[in-house]
């Protein structure tokens, strides 16, 4: 039998392996962006994240639209997100 101490390191030290990627993983922590007006055609959002852009999901849509990103083109991906909508739409995202 182990030593209690000894056995409180070995868990906390299995509990961090565990849990430090689930928290260190970008879409545990997104930045919420309320009430973005999208125009049709190309938009460019500042996504507030201090680094190059990882992922972006909708969390809201208030009207009929269709959306899809031009990362791979965009030339700031530290700063902005751009957005091409079908449609003028108001819309929350997530970034991460």
């Amino acid at each position: 039998m182990l030593p209690q101490k000894l056995t409180l390191d070995l868990m906390q030290t299995q509990w961090a392996s565990q849990i430090n990627p689930v928290i260190d993983n970008p879409l545990s922590k997104p930045i919420f962006l309320k009430n973005v007006l999208l125009t049709a055609g190309a938009n460019t959002i500042n996504h507030k994240l201090g680094r190059p852009l990882q992922g972006w999901f909708t969390t809201r849509v208030r009207s009929s639209v269709t959306i899809y990103d031009q990362q791979d083109a965009n030339q700031t991906p530290g700063l902005t997100l751009v957005l091409v909508a079908s449609a003028p739409a108001s819309v929350d995202l997530g970034v991460f």
